[in-house]
């Protein structure tokens, strides 16, 4: 999945910064053009046929290296995403647990000083982390705490 969503990336970067470097070259040759001519009628071609292409090119390859950079940032972001939610325990056949099987099943649930999340307590954003700590259900009740997306853990009620 990567290699295939970076082959297509690159050619779009290399093509913006293409588009920027001949850009640039024809506005320095309209330059160059404009100002060693005296009068208007002379410089126009100038203007013409390298200023406006050029400044047109430059245009283009910043867009071009925006529309790169985004889709690079998409890429990583879709690979991180499926690293941290679909991926499945190396011995799921070996146990015969259902694909669907939820990340997360236990009860006690933690949240991170500071973060607006709570979470079931193997859920692999908290799990291993000293600094998660119970749940505190002022925090809940008084909606500060949303639960998880992915370990989609319910509220407790006291």
């Amino acid at each position: 999945m990567r290699t295939a969503r970076l082959r297509t990336v690159h050619p779009v970067l290399w093509a913006g910064w293409a588009a920027l470097a001949a850009g640039a070259v024809l506005c320095v040759l309209g330059w160059y053009g404009v100002s060693g001519e005296r009068y208007a009628e002379r410089q126009l071609p100038y203007l013409a046929s390298c200023t406006v292409p050029g400044a047109a090119l430059i245009i283009a390859g910043a867009v071009l290296l925006t529309h790169g950079r985004t889709a690079l940032a998409a890429a990583r972001v879709e690979e991180l995403y499926g690293l941290l939610v679909a991926a499945e325990p190396v011995d799921t056949e070996e146990t015969g647990q259902a694909a669907n099987a939820p990340l997360a099943v236990s009860g006690d649930l933690l949240m991170v000083p500071g973060g607006t999340l709570w979470h079931r307590a193997d859920c692999p954003l908290v799990a291993g982390k000293a600094e998660a700590v119970p749940v505190d259900s002022k925090l809940v009740a008084s909606g500060e705490l949303g639960p998880c997306p992915i370990c989609e853990p319910v509220e407790e009620t006291d």
